[in-house]
Parts: C-alpha cells; sequence; structure tokens
C-alpha cells in the first residue's frame, strides 16, 4: 500500500478518538509489561490501530510519551481534588504526599515516566531534555498548584514563620515526597516495617518544624492524614 493511501486511512480516525485509545494502550503496556514493551508497533496493536495513525495523530513515540505523562498528571491533579480538604493544610499536604504515593504504587511504570526516570527499565524517550520550569506542561501545573495553594494556606495560617515563600515550601515537599517514593519502588527501604511513618512523615514534620510548625502539632497533623487515608 502505498504511502499516501496508507496515510489516508490514518486520517480517517479523528485525533480526539486515536489519542486517547494510544495513551490508554500505552498506560496499560507499562502497568503489565513494563516500559520494553513501549515501541510503536506494540502501542498500536494494543490500542487497535495502525502505526501510521501513531505517527499521523501524535508524531511519533517521544509525543506519546508526552501525551501519556500528561495523562498521568492529569490524574494526580484529580486525585488531588477529590480529597476532602481539611481546616489544616499540614493533614492536607500530607494526603497529597499520601495519594501520590498510592498512584505511584499502583503503576510504578507511569511514575517513573512522569518524573523523568530511567528506573526498572530501559525505557527513555531519545533526545527528550529535562524540561525548564517553563515547559511544564499544563497538566503538571494543574496538579502542582495544588500543592502550592495549601503550602500558601499553611503560611496564612501561621504555621510556618511569616514570609516563608509557599513556592519553596512546595518544592522542598515535593523533593521530599517524590524521593521518598523513588526509594520505596525501588526496594531501598524494605528494611523499615513502618516506611511511611518512620521515614515520609518523620522528614516532613522535621520539614516544617525547620520552617517554624510546632514538631507536636505537626504530628498529629500527619497522623490525622494517614487515619484519614487508611493507612496502615
Amino acid at each position: 500500500m502505498s504511502r499516501s493511501k496508507t496515510t489516508s486511512i490514518a486520517s480517517r480516525m479523528s485525533s480526539e478518538e486515536a489519542v486517547p485509545r494510544l495513551v490508554e494502550a500505552t498506560i496499560r503496556l507499562l502497568a503489565e509489561e513494563g516500559p520494553a514493551q513501549i515501541k510503536a508497533r506494540s502501542v498500536a496493536d494494543a490500542a487497535g490501530v495502525s502505526t501510521q495513525a501513531l505517527y499521523y495523530h501524535l508524531g511519533g513515540l517521544p509525543e506519546l510519551l508526552q501525551a501519556v505523562i500528561d495523562r498521568g498528571f492529569g490524574e494526580l491533579g484529580s486525585a488531588f481534588a477529590a480529597l476532602t480538604m481539611t481546616t489544616d493544610p499540614v493533614t492536607d499536604l500530607f494526603a497529597m504526599a499520601l495519594t501520590s504515593r498510592r498512584l505511584a504504587r499502583e503503576n510504578p511504570h507511569l511514575y517513573d515516566a512522569m518524573f523523568g526516570l530511567s528506573t526498572r527499565g530501559s525505557y527513555r524517550v531519545p533526545h527528550s531534555p529535562a524540561p525548564a520550569p517553563a515547559a511544564r506542561s499544563a497538566a503538571f501545573q494543574a496538579a502542582y498548584d495544588q500543592l502550592v495553594g495549601a503550602c500558601r494556606r499553611l503560611v496564612e495560617i501561621g504555621r510556618v514563620d511569616p514570609g516563608v515563600d509557599a513556592e519553596v515550601i512546595a518544592s522542598q515537599l515535593w523533593s521530599a515526597v517524590h524521593g521518598f517514593i523513588t526509594l520505596e519502588l525501588g526496594g531501598h527501604l524494605d528494611q523499615f516495617h513502618e516506611p511511611v511513618r518512620q521515614v515520609l512523615e518523620a522528614t516532613t514534620v522535621n520539614i516544617l518544624v525547620g520552617l517554624g510548625d510546632d514538631r507536636s502539632t505537626s504530628k498529629k497533623s500527619h497522623d490525622l492524614a494517614i487515619e484519614m487515608l487508611g493507612i496502615g
């Protein structure tokens, strides 16, 4: 079949139909078989479309992976939004941390893709340098803004020293939480009986106390989040 005829067939399926199918198939393959299976043919077969449809509607594997990453951050943002917000921003922030951990454990390979890791596998889209802050996708920013908003509340109610920048707090907590998740997924925290309490909670409490929060109050706020989400 000529290239022009194949392109014509691929174009008959709208992007609104093809792109979600390709993204969902990729996420499913990541969960079930890992990054080694993220190839044009395997993804197209799993989505029930031609490889030409992938290239026609998305451009190639790097663009597909970006769409997958955006879907991942979209799901993270939706999970944050679905949390029951309390009057305690520390509880809310730790609930976000625990929610991030849950989603990462449900599909660790998707998590790897979202955060630009090359763990477990062996897959990294070629020629994909880390984006500059200004290049953050809308999906990433929507999720991250919820974290910054909770940090802003933290400053406004006086739980930390006045004048501390909410963005700085958010970046510190984001780094600590996702560092913990990465280590846990890699099996580096298996020696701990209760890694959430012994490592994650202890770390975020220490950060907030260093920023001016009361240790006992911070611990109670964290424990409430654990209780609310039913973490053992």
